[in-house]
C-alpha cells in the first residue's frame, strides 16, 4: 500500500523520505563558532574552565606552605600575579625591564649609594684588595701615576661617602705601566725609588716635570652620574685628611729659548674634573727645588673651597673660602675680608649700589716670607735684591660668574628685546653731518690716508668686561739689593734707573712699602695652574718695577725739598751773622 505524502502550501510534499544534504554555507558558520569556543576554552587557565573547583586562597596557600621561603615565595607570587603558577616568559622579561629600569634610575639619583652597594659586595664576596688593585691598575694606566691602595675601599654609611684609606701616589718616569699590587706604604715608596734600568723607561719619558711621593691617610668622595654624563668627571664631592711626602723638581731644565708662559696653559678636555666642593687638611710635604735652591716645606692646616675645576684650578685657589698654612716657616691665610663699615654683612659679600659686578672679596695675607722664594727665575726689582723678607697684603675682587638666576636671565633677555623693539619702531633722526674744514683734510691726507665715514668702520670685537682686581701691599724688611750683571732684557730708559733704584732700596732698608694695583681679565685665568702661566708674576713684576720708580722719584723731590730748605736756612745763618758782625763794627 503506498503511503501518501501531505503536500504543503507549496504544492510540494513535505512528508517523510530520503533527507537532502546540508548547503555548505549553513555549515560553515557552526564550525566556526566551535572553533573559537575551542581555542577560548583552550588558552584559558584550568581553574577558570573549570568553575566547579575550588580556587584557593592566599590563606589557604600560606598554611599549606612549610617553611620561611615557601610562604615568602607564595606571598611573592600572590602579590605580582595573584597565583601559584609558574612565571609566563612575558612576566619574566616584565620583572628584568623593570629592575634594569629601577637600577638605572637608582644609579642616576643615587650614584655614590650604588656604587657603595656595589663596592660592599664585591668586598664581601670577592676579596677586599681586589677592588683596590682593579681601580689602582685602572688610575695607574690612564693617569701615569702609581696608585696604591694599602687599606680596603669602604663605603661610609653615615656619611654618604666612598672612603680610600693609606693611598700611596707616585710620578716617577717610566711608572705608567707599572703593575700595582696591594702592599704597605713604605714597599710602594721603596719601589718608587729604585732605578729602573734605562731600557726600561721610554725614550719619550725624560723625567723635565715635577716628581713626587707621597701618602694620603683618608680620601673620601661623592659620585654623581649626571656630572659624568654632561663630560666634568665622576667625582661631585672630595675630602683630603692627611698628606705627607716630598714634591721633587730638582729634575726640572730651564728653557734655553723664551717660552710664553701662555703656552703651559691646561687645554680643556672632555672628564675634567668639576669639584661641588673640595676640602682638604693636616698637609705637610718637602720642596726640593733645582740650581740646589735649599729645602723648604709647605704645610696646609685647613682648606675650604665651594668648587673646584680643572680647567680653573688656579682662579678657584684663589676664590676659596678659607685657606690657612705655612710656606718655609711664613704663615699665610686666604679668607674673606671683613667690611669696616658693614658689621651685619656676611662676609665676603658685596653690599654697596656700586659694587654689584663683584662676586666676593677675599684677603691673602702673608707674613715674614723669606724674599729668595721670590728673586729666584723671575726677572724685575725683586731679581735684584739679594736678602731681606717680605709682608703681603693682597685684597682680591671677584667679578660675577655667568651663574645667574634664571630671573634675572629672563629680565635681561626681555630688557634687550624692549630695547630692540623701541628702536626699530621709532625712526633715529640724522643730524647733518659737519664737513671737514681744510685743516682736517689736508691732515688726513698728509698722514696717508682719506676721510672715512664712522658706518664704514668695522665694530670692535666686545670683551667679556669681567676683570679680576688686586690692590696689593708689600712691605719689604730689611733688604738689601745688588746691581745686576746682566740686563739684556732691560731697555735703555729702564737701565738708567736700576743703580738709583738699587741706591733708594739699600738707604731705605729697614722698610719699604710697596703699593700697587693689579687688573687683569678673568679670561686670562683660563686653564692656568700657577702664578707663572696665568701672567700674574710678570705683572706683578711691572706694578713693583714702576711702584720703585714713582718712590724714587719722590725721593728725589724730597731730597731737593731738603736741600732748598737746608740752603735756605744756611744763608738765613751768614747773613744774620753778617748782620751782627756789622753791627759791631758800627757800634
Amino acid at each position: 500500500m503506498r503511503n501518501k505524502s501531505s503536500v504543503s502550501q507549496g504544492g510540494k510534499s513535505s512528508g517523510p523520505g530520503p533527507s537532502k544534504p546540508i548547503a555548505s554555507t549553513q555549515i560553515k558558520p557552526l564550525t566556526e563558532n566551535v572553533k573559537t569556543t575551542t581555542k577560548t576554552t583552550a588558552s584559558a587557565p584550568i581553574l577558570e574552565r573549570l568553575s566547579h573547583i575550588h580556587r584557593p586562597t592566599k590563606e589557604e596557600l600560606l598554611a599549606a606552605a612549610s617553611g620561611f621561603w615557601s610562604r615568602l615565595g607564595v606571598r611573592f607570587k600572590w602579590f605580582s600575579i595573584r597565583s601559584v603558577r609558574p612565571y609566563s616568559m612575558d612576566e619574566i622579561l616584565g620583572f628584568a625591564s623593570w629592575i634594569f629600569l629601577g637600577h638605572f634610575v637608582w644609579l642616576i639619583i643615587g650614584t655614590t649609594t650604588f656604587f657603595s652597594l656595589v663596592v660592599f659586595f664585591i668586598n664581601t664576596v670577592i676579596a677586599q684588595e681586589a677592588l683596590g688593585k682593579w681601580i689602582g691598575s685602572y688610575l695607574t694606566k690612564s693617569s701615569g701615576l702609581q696608585v696604591v691602595f694599602e687599606s680596603a675601599i669602604v663605603p661610609k654609611w653615615n656619611d654618604g661617602v666612598l672612603s680610600f684609606g693609606n693611598v700611596f701616589v707616585s710620578r716617577r718616569p717610566g711608572q705608567g705601566q707599572a703593575k700595582v699590587q696591594k702592599g704597605s706604604q713604605a714597599q710602594a715608596a721603596a719601589a718608587a725609588n729604585v732605578e729602573r734600568p734605562e731600557e726600561v723607561i721610554s725614550t719619550k719619558d725624560d723625567g723635565n716635570y715635577t716628581q713626587f711621593d707621597v701618602t694620603i691617610d683618608t680620601v673620601n668622595v661623592t659620585l654623581s652620574f649626571a656630572k659624568w654624563f654632561n663630560g666634568k668627571g665622576l667625582l661631585q664631592n672630595v675630602e683630603v685628611k692627611g698628606i705627607r711626602g716630598v714634591i721633587d723638581r730638582t729634575h726640572v731644565q730651564d728653557a734655553t729659548e723664551y717660552i710664553d708662559p701662555k703656552s703651559y696653559k691646561h687645554e680643556h678636555n672632555t672628564g675634567d674634573f668639576e669639584l661641588d666642593s673640595f676640602k682638604m687638611e693636616d698637609v705637610l710635604v718637602t720642596i726640593y727645588q733645582p740650581h740646589d735652591f735649599r729645602p723648604f716645606q709647605i704645610s696646609i692646616f685647613a682648606c675650604d673651597m665651594p668648587r673646584l675645576r680643572q680647567q680653573w684650578l688656579f682662579y678657584d685657589f684663589m676664590s676659596a673660602n678659607n685657606i690657612s698654612g705655612s710656606i718655609d716657616n711664613s704663615l699665610f691665610t686666604l679668607h674673606p675680608r671683613q667690611m669696616q663699615n658693614y658689621t651685619d654683612a656676611k662676609l665676603g659679600t658685596i653690599t654697596s649700589e656700586g659694587d654689584r659686578d663683584w662676586k666676593k672679596q677675599s684677603r691673602l695675607r702673608i707674613d715674614g716670607l723669606n724674599i729668595d722664594h721670590l728673586n729666584r727665575g723671575v726677572e724685575g726689582p725683586f731679581s735684584w735684591i739679594r736678602e731681606g723678607n717680605v709682608d703681603i697684603i693682597a685684597d682680591v675682587m671677584f667679578p660675577n660668574e655667568d651663574d645667574e638666576s634664571v630671573a634675572k636671565v629672563l629680565s635681561d633677555v626681555i630688557d634687550r628685546v624692549e630695547a630692540t623693539v623701541t628702536t626699530n619702531s621709532i625712526p633715529p633722526i640724522k643730524k647733518p653731518e659737519p664737513e671737514p674744514n681744510a685743516l682736517q683734510a689736508m691732515q688726513s691726507i698728509s698722514e696717508g690716508g682719506s676721510p672715512v665715514p664712522d658706518q664704514l668702520i668695522p665694530a670692535q670685537p666686545q670683551e667679556d668686561g669681567r676683570h679680576l682686581v688686586m690692590d696689593i701691599k708689600v712691605h719689604l724688611n730689611g733688604v738689601r739689593a745688588a746691581v745686576p750683571l746682566f740686563t739684556k732684557d732691560i731697555s735703555y730708559v729702564n737701565n738708567a734707573l736700576i743703580r738709583p733704584i738699587v741706591a733708594y732700596i739699600n738707604t731705605q732698608r729697614t722698610f719699604i712699602p710697596i703699593n700697587m694695583r693689579v687688573i687683569k681679565e678673568r679670561d686670562e685665568f683660563d686653564g692656568s695652574w700657577t702664578l707663572f702661566d696665568s701672567g700674574l708674576l710678570d705683572d706683578l713684576n711691572k706694578e713693583v718695577y714702576e711702584a720703585f720708580v714713582r718712590d724714587v722719584l719722590e725721593n728725589v723731590h724730597a731730597r731737593r725739598r731738603r736741600i732748598k730748605k737746608v740752603g735756605i736756612w744756611t744763608l738765613q745763618l751768614a747773613a744774620q751773622a753778617l748782620f751782627v758782625g756789622m753791627a759791631g763794627n758800627f757800634a
